[in-house]
């Protein structure tokens, strides 16, 4: 396939998921256009829903606009055309909102469901989870979200904290004292994807 393209191509394959990138639209149409007969030999289907041409060029310099169009979602991200502090155009990640929203009433539950738990226990298995999120998600230009995630997640530990007793009522004051013996995992980069940018 590769000696028939006019233009230089690029192949990114995760488990069942791939993603294939094109410097000229002819050649994307053409691959598009043989790419299910192909599959259809090894007893493979494309899935309607997740196969589409995305026109992902880099916007003109002199586009004002604050992002660029093409937007696209593959294995979890959210990727698109940002301007950096130079105003010069380069491609960003963010978590996919509906995986934001799944990990936020994950752990909204977690909390919920063991309230009555000790608050060393909670925490430990509250840090595992951020961890593991972040470790997955922690890539440059994506510290906004997390960071906004772990906001959501201090307001959810502190109203179920607050529901284990009526008595016992915690304060916003009183929470934070509780943050400095018990921290959640700061927000940092974990993989830099700047490097590899094209």
């Amino acid at each position: 396939m590769r000696p028939r393209l006019r233009g230089r191509a690029a192949y990114v394959r995760f488990a069942d998921d791939a993603l294939m990138g094109f410097e000229r639209r002819e050649d994307a149409e053409r691959v598009m256009a043989v790419l299910g007969k192909r599959l259809a030999k090894y007893g493979l289907t494309l899935a309607p829903e997740k196969t589409r041409l995305i026109d992902f060029r880099r916007p003109p310099k002199g586009e004002q606009r604050g992002k660029g169009k093409g937007a696209f979602d593959f294995l979890g991200f959210t990727h698109y055309w940002k301007r950096d502090r130079k105003g010069s155009w380069r491609p960003a990640w963010k978590t996919m909102t509906a995986r934001v929203g799944r990990f936020l009433r994950a752990v909204y539950e977690y909390c919920r469901r063991h309230r009555h738990d000790s608050v060393k226990d909670q925490h430990a298995a509250l840090v595992r989870r951020i961890r593991g999120h972040f470790n997955y998600y922690g890539v440059n230009g994506n510290t906004s979200v997390l960071g906004a995630e772990i906001e959501h997640i201090k307001r959810a530990w502190l109203k179920w904290l607050c529901r284990r007793s009526q008595r016992a009522r915690l304060d916003w004051e009183r929470f934070s004292d509780l943050l400095r013996d018990f921290p959640l995992p700061r927000v940092r980069v974990y993989a830099d994807l700047w490097s590899r940018s094209p």
